[in-house]
C-alpha cells in the first residue's frame, strides 16, 4: 500500500458515521470537541457560518468542505449572531449510534432559508495516530471548486445520495465512501500545501520524489531488510544526503520511522488476526520472534501476547 492509504487503514478504528441534516433559519448547532476523532462538514444547500472561540467567523457556501482532523469543537449557524441553545452534538449523542442518519431539524418552528449539511465522523486510535495526521491544522477549509476537485465532488454526491435515501447495499457503501472522502480531502490538502512551496513536514515529504520513494518502499514492503543505504538507493541519493533530507522533512531518521511503522503494523495484525507471533514477526521484518517481542515491548509497553489479549 502507499503511505496515505496505509495511514487511513491503520489510524481509523470502528465504523465511520455520517448524517444528512436540514435546518431552517434561524438555527445554530454546537459540535462538541471529541479527542480521538476526526470530522467533516459539507454544505449541500444554502450557506452557514463556522464559529470557533477566538477566531473570526468563516462563511461556508454550497460545495465547501470543512475537515477537523483532531475532533475540534465548533458551531455551525445561519448567522454569527444566532444564539445557540440546543444541546451540543457529541460522542454520547444517540443520533450517532447508527452508521448513517437522515434527519430533518427545525428547532425554531419557522420557515427561514434552508441549509442542508452532510456531516460525518471518524473514530481514531490516539495510540497509533500517524505523524502525518498530527501535523494537520485544527481546521482544513476546502472552498468549493467543482472544476478543480471533480473527484471530491463526486464522492460527496455519492455519499449524500446514500445517506439521504438508504437502500439495498447502503450499509456497505457508506463506510467505503467515507474512507474515499477522507482520502480525497487529505490528498487535495497535501497537494495544495506543496503548490504553496512548503519545504518541511509531511506535505513536503509526500511531494518530494526521493523521500516519497523511500516512504512508499517502506510501506509497500515493511518486511524487507532495509538499511539506510538501501533506502537511499530507492531514493536515488547518496546515503548521507538521503539521511539528512529524510530527517529534515519527516522529523526522525529513516530507520526510526521504519521501526515505528513496523511496530504499528504489528499492533494492527495482533488486534485483527489470530496469526501466530512468528508469522507477524516475519511480516514486519524480524527473523527472530524474541527480537520482535523486545522491539514491540519497547514501543507499546507490553509484550505482543499481552497486547493481543488486552485488545
Amino acid at each position: 500500500m502507499d503511505v496515505l492509504s496505509d495511514v487511513i487503514a491503520v489510524t481509523r478504528t470502528g465504523r465511520p458515521r455520517s448524517a444528512h441534516v436540514r435546518w431552517h433559519a434561524p438555527w445554530g448547532q454546537e459540535f462538541a470537541s471529541v479527542p480521538g476523532s476526526a470530522g467533516f462538514q459539507v454544505i449541500l444547500q444554502g450557506s452557514c457560518w463556522l464559529l470557533r472561540p477566538d477566531t473570526e467567523p468563516v462563511q461556508l457556501d454550497v460545495g465547501d468542505v470543512v475537515f477537523l482532523p483532531h475532533g475540534t469543537g465548533h458551531i455551525l449557524a445561519d448567522s454569527p449572531e444566532t444564539l445557540v441553545t440546543s444541546p451540543a452534538c457529541g460522542s454520547g449523542d444517540p443520533r450517532l449510534s447508527a452508521s448513517y442518519a437522515s434527519d430533518s431539524v427545525d428547532r425554531s418552528g419557522q420557515s427561514g432559508p434552508v441549509t442542508v449539511v452532510l456531516c460525518g465522523a471518524y473514530q481514531l486510535d490516539p495510540s497509533r495516530t500517524h505523524p502525518l495526521l498530527l501535523t494537520l491544522p485544527d481546521i482544513i477549509h476546502l472552498p468549493a471548486h467543482a472544476d478543480r476537485r471533480p473527484e471530491l465532488c463526486s464522492a460527496v454526491k455519492l455519499l449524500a445520495a446514500e445517506v439521504e435515501a438508504p437502500r439495498l447495499g447502503t450499509d456497505a457503501a457508506v463506510p467505503a465512501l467515507l474512507d474515499t472522502l477522507l482520502l480525497y480531502i487529505l490528498r487535495i490538502w497535501f497537494n495544495e500545501q506543496a503548490s504553496r512551496g512548503g519545504t518541511v513536514g509531511w506535505a513536503a515529504a509526500l511531494n518530494d520524489p526521493p523521500v516519497s520513494a523511500a516512504l512508499h518502499a517502506i510501506h509497500r514492503n515493511p518486511s524487507a531488510p532495509w538499511t539506510v543505504a538501501r533506502l537511499a538507493a530507492e531514493a536515488g541519493l547518496s546515503r548521507a544526503t538521503f539521511a539528512k533530507r529524510f530527517r529534515s522533512l519527516i522529523g526522525q531518521p529513516p530507520l526510526g520511522y521504519l521501526t515505528w511503522w513496523r511496530m504499528t503494523t504489528a499492533a494492527r495484525l495482533l488486534r485483527t488476526s489470530d496469526a501466530p507471533l512468528r508469522s507477524i514477526a516475519a511480516k514486519v521484518g524480524y527473523t527472530s520472534e524474541f527480537a520482535f517481542a523486545n522491539a514491540f515491548k519497547r514501543t507499546h509497553g507490553a509484550a505482543p501476547g499481552t497486547y493481543r489479549r488486552r485488545s
